[in-house]
């Protein structure tokens, strides 16, 4: 489990899942990529469980949490996304949301331990 819990992993997959979300939203009817991303979730999903259970030894378990309700969000947002621009509804303010869910996540997942002190 020590690879699956790797920041590197976790920032790889939801980095190539930011590029394939904008793919998919610019590629309005673009199955194949829906599915990788779809694939690209469960990756994220797992690596993400795999750092929260590292992180309980940091002694900071609400903020993990709190990250990885954030987490689930931006993917449930994105998938939100992209099932109103394919029913072809207005999917602006879900837009708005997987940004602002995912500033929340990516502000979490830096300040907390186990994330990359930019500043140091």
């Amino acid at each position: 489990m020590d690879f699956l819990a790797s920041t590197h992993l976790h920032i790889t997959t939801w980095v190539v899942a930011l590029i394939l979300f904008f793919v998919a939203l610019a590629m309005s009817n673009s199955k194949v990529v829906q599915i990788i991303l779809r694939l690209d979730y469960l990756l994220i999903i797992l690596t993400g469980v795999a750092l929260f259970i590292k992180g309980m030894d940091y002694g900071e378990g609400m903020l993990y949490g709190l990250k990885f309700i954030a987490g689930i969000l931006v993917i449930g947002m994105m998938e939100m996304t992209l099932v109103k621009k394919a029913k072809g509804k207005p999917y602006t303010t879900f837009l708005v949301l997987v940004f602002v869910f995912f500033f929340v996540a990516l502000f979490l997942g830096f300040k907390l331990p186990m994330g990359i002190n930019f500043l140091a």
